[in-house]
């Protein structure tokens, strides 16, 4: 959390800096008090005069690297004006925040946000990259908001990435291999990658590294030069052609009360995860050791745990030596741009063109073949595809004819979308292609969607979990062609009372009646939720005894959701998180994971 300062200059900013301190869970303090604080805050907020700001922090300005962000709001709070570290410290964003809070008009004069051209210099803090250059930042800077000719090299794939190639202006061109900088078209190379490499002559270089590699390794017992290993890993790795871009170490559990890793935590700030000899015997790995087995219980330790800690992905390093360590390298497929077939299983939400997530809607748009469950997801949500992309309806196609499509285009080295309704992972039947996907040795990913029962909420206007009535959410299905297991038959689950959200279930809502009201009064709240967020969808509310009834009576299909419990319409309960009385756990420094 920023440690934010407000120094109001009069009475006029009063008001307005008990705004923002409620808003920014920011502090005030005196203009006689900038100084001693100047770098233990992360931002100062001026209100009042332009003159008085400047002349107040002057003294202190050293770099716009350390120096902290500050702004000024005019006495009445219209106008918001980055004045110190604008891109670096952070004032430009802190700006447009102020002003949005306020309802103000946001000033910025950096040369790149007015031209819309991207802040170099932030790209360090926003994406979690490194920087790897052997050139002046300012002089690249220079020439990039100049519009200079611009080559952009990108390895890999991550959020940074893809907002780059969104955003690209019209100086920078897009290329595949670092061979096409040429120092006679282009007078800047930005780089987004861990591989090592070296700009051309005559061009200006700005290379930044992407934290994506997970580094696994093995330790001697209490090595006595532990804490020159991190830096011999990366030395080790450079020789293979990489930059240090580690976000997170592996190893085995009994290594866990080594020094080294208390290193990588507590001076490098690393993830560190640890996994049990079980777990690693289980990967195959290029390296195996019979001695390692022998020591620890399994044949690998650095490549397997690099595996694993990388959700299975790409082992790019395999495994190395050092005087007292062993290290491997691997990178999650999601992040990698080589060649190399890919399928992504998406949520399509439960109907509606845009309750899609940002992310799933991104996928379609890269995507080179999309499959979709054609009789439950609308097709105009495909219509966001790239040019040339194959769209095709996996309605009237058996899973060996869809799997066998998705796998030629794997081959391919295309990318996959599998469109499901709703969330994939409820009810999504997508558990017999990823059995095949595993088999074939295919990377997959999910992105999870908006689910039905969710949208039967909202439709509902109806908070499912009511304080001091029902906290329990239960989703399931009757009992049809496929058995449900013994104890999770619906009397059972009724039990509870609580909110339960009934799916594939409409074509035997007599059976289900019957279960229900082994346990519910016959009086309980239901409702009849058919397609919701299509164009045509409906909603019959009524009470458990006519459940059935509400069904036949209205001709109701397979995609209708059965909502049961005194949750639906209620208006009753009364949550403590508006209790004047209650203090937010984040305000004291914790984290709410509510």
């Amino acid at each position: 959390m920023q440690k934010i300062a407000i120094i109001p200059i009069g009475e006029a900013g009063s008001t307005i800096a008990q705004t923002l301190q409620r808003q920014l869970n920011a502090e005030t303090t005196e203009r006689a008090n900038v100084g001693k604080e100047w770098t233990k805050r992360d931002a100062f907020i001026f209100i009042g005069a332009m003159g008085i700001c400047v002349r107040t922090i002057a003294p202190f300005v050293e770099d716009k690297h350390t120096d902290p962000a500050v702004v000024c709001i005019d006495s009445m709070g219209k106008n918001v004006i980055s004045v110190l570290s604008g891109h670096v410290g952070g004032a430009n964003e802190l700006t447009r925040q102020v002003a949005d809070i306020l309802g103000a008009t946001p000033i910025i004069t950096t040369q790149s946000d007015n031209a819309g051209l991207w802040a170099l210099d932030t790209f360090e803090h926003r994406f979690n990259w490194s920087i790897a250059s052997k050139d002046d930042m300012n002089e690249c800077i220079f020439a990039f908001v100049n519009r200079e000719p611009t080559a952009l090299l990108m390895e890999v794939r991550d959020e940074g990435t893809e907002e780059l190639e969104r955003t690209s202006p019209e100086h920078v061109t897009i290329i595949q291999d670092i061979r096409e900088a040429d120092p006679k078209k282009y007078k800047l190379l930005i780089i987004v990658s861990p591989f090592i490499h070296h700009a051309p002559t005559g061009m200006l270089e700005l290379h930044f590294v992407p934290m994506v590699g997970t580094v696994g390794f093995g330790l001697a017992h209490h090595p006595e030069d532990y804490e020159k290993i991190y830096d011999q890993i990366d030395e080790a790795f450079a020789r293979q052609g990489f930059l240090p871009c580690a976000h997170r170490y592996c190893t085995i559990d009994v290594k866990k009360d080594e020094e080294f890793c208390a290193l990588l935590k507590d001076e490098y700030g690393k993830e560190v995860k640890f996994f049990t000899a079980e777990e690693l015997a289980k990967v195959k790995v290029p390296n195996p050791s019979t001695t390692v087995a022998k020591h620890v219980g399994t044949p690998s330790v650095c490549e397997a745990a690099a595996i694993l800690g990388s959700n299975h992905g790409k082992l790019m390093i395999p495994k190395v030596k050092g005087k007292s360590f062993t290290a491997a390298l691997a990178i999650d497929q999601q992040y990698l741009r080589m060649k190399q077939g890919h399928i992504e299983i998406v949520g399509a939400g439960p109907g509606h063109p845009d309750l899609i997530s940002v992310r799933g809607r991104k996928m379609l748009e890269r995507a080179d073949l999309i499959l979709y469950a054609g009789s439950l997801v609308p097709k105009q949500l495909t219509e966001c595809h790239k040019p040339g992309a194959i769209v095709r309806s996996s309605a009237s196609m058996t899973l060996e004819e869809q799997c066998a499509l998705m796998k030629e285009h794997y081959d391919q080295e295309h990318f996959i979308v599998r469109l499901h309704t709703g969330d994939p992972c409820i009810f999504g039947a997508i558990q017999e292609q990823m059995a095949f996907f595993d088999r074939e040795g295919m990377t997959y990913h999910i992105t999870p969607g908006i689910s039905s029962f969710l949208a039967a909420a909202a439709e509902l206007r109806s908070q499912f979990t009511i304080p001091e009535r029902t906290q329990t959410i239960i989703l399931t299905r009757g009992e049809g062609r496929t058995p449900m297991p013994e104890k999770e038959q619906l009397h059972l689950l009724a039990r509870s009372q609580s909110t339960m959200c009934i799916f594939l279930s409409a074509a035997i809502v007599d059976d289900v009646q019957r279960e229900l009201l082994q346990e519910y009064p016959e009086d309980t709240p239901v409702a009849a939720c058919y397609h919701l967020t299509w164009p045509d969808q409906r909603i019959y509310r009524g009470v458990l005894k006519d459940l059935a009834t509400i069904v036949h009576d209205n001709k109701l299909t397979l995609t209708t959701m059965l909502v049961v419990g005194e949750a639906i319409d209620n208006r009753h309960g009364h949550s403590e998180l508006y209790n004047k009385h209650f203090t937010h756990l984040f305000r004291e420094g914790k984290q709410d994971i509510t």
